[in-house]
């Protein structure tokens, strides 16, 4: 390989899939190892993320999975990519984060969105009042507070929690992430690996209104992609069907399935207009071989100038997504994973 080495840090977003043939515990179990392996290989952070009543999804309690895998590494940040703050109090989000901050120094996140996580259905089963996400800039400072030193006659107090300082993110696919995290000073995570349509004027409000904060002095990017690399690029686009039936199952067909095994032809399984929308969807996906992936990374680190670069891996077999990540840490600068 000739070409220059990524040189931006690189992060996991990891959904705790439930294999077909395996249960919540394999996906666990699944995460842990993933998160481990990306410890040795230099990765910055592994976040996991909160949806509910995804009958393939394992991280619906997500503080409790992000102990879990911040009890079976020792270095990797661990947090929430990211816990939907409309479905708790912010009282309860500052007391389990300060816990794991306790148990944890140093190591945790806080990533948070106003989406439920969830269907209409699921979120009456929340207790979630359907106006709540309208509060959520007043509850992600709310949750700051609790976060921060107390204040002279402060009544209430995150314990564990208050004076940790926890580092929060702004998750968002729109421009009202970016509007919110700028307005606060907060580091800004786009969700482009599955809603990639407002990146560019996304990224454009957020560093043209950052405002200075206590957490952060300029403005801090992370960008999500699917990244799989293979031993060719056939094995790498049969590897990512997986994923593309995960997507077509649930988002168009409202099927809840476990995480499928590998086709070998999804052109048979997708009708076109899925396939149209999917491929919209998924377009910062790269699959394939080494250089094929080196290539597209690279363009688009490039073209979107990220501070940090968060990558999904939704392959079925556990293998084949630890070799991706250890292939995909070769094409990187080491000073990066330093």
């Amino acid at each position: 390989m000739t070409s220059s080495p990524i040189s931006v840090p690189l992060s996991i977003l990891d959904l705790a899939q439930i294999p077909e043939g395996g249960n919540a515990q394999t996906a666990l179990h699944r995460s842990r190892e993933l998160a481990q392996h990306a410890e040795r290989l230099g990765y910055k952070r592994f976040w996991l993320a909160e949806h509910h009543n995804m009958e393939g999804i394992a991280s619906a309690a997500t503080s409790v999975a992000i102990g879990f895998v911040a009890e079976g590494t020792s270095s990797i940040r661990v947090g929430a990519g990211g816990i939907m703050l409309p479905n708790h109090s912010p009282l309860v989000i500052a007391e389990q984060f300060g816990t794991l901050d306790a148990l944890y120094p140093g190591r945790i996140d806080l990533g948070l969105g106003r989406a439920p996580g969830t269907d209409q259905a699921t979120m009456r089963a929340l207790r979630r009042d359907f106006t709540s996400a309208d509060t959520f800039p007043q509850d992600v400072q709310e949750l700051q507070a609790l976060l921060g030193d107390p204040a002279p006659g402060q009544h209430i107090q995150a314990v564990p929690g208050q004076g940790s300082h926890i580092p929060l993110w702004i998750l968002g696919s729109s421009l009202f992430g970016a509007q919110l995290a700028a307005a606060l000073g907060l580091p800004y995570a786009f969700a482009s690996h599955f809603a990639p349509a407002a990146l560019v004027p996304a990224l454009q409000v957020y560093r043209e209104r950052f405002q200075p904060s206590a957490q952060l002095d300029r403005p801090h990017v992370m960008i999500a992609a699917n990244v799989i690399i293979a031993d060719s690029d056939e094995e790498g686009r049969r590897l990512a069907t997986s994923q593309q039936k995960s997507f077509i199952d649930g988002a168009f067909r409202r099927r809840r399935t476990l995480l499928q095994p590998p086709i070998d032809d999804i052109e048979a399984y997708w009708q076109p207009h899925e396939k149209a929308q999917l491929e919209g969807m998924l377009s910062c996906t790269f699959v394939g071989a080494p250089e094929t992936v080196h290539e597209q990374v690279s363009a688009f680190v490039d073209e979107h100038q990220p501070d940090e670069l968060i990558v999904a891996t939704s392959a079925y077999d556990q293998q084949a997504r630890l070799d991706s990540l250890e292939r995909l840490a070769s094409l990187t600068d080491a000073a990066v994973r330093a």
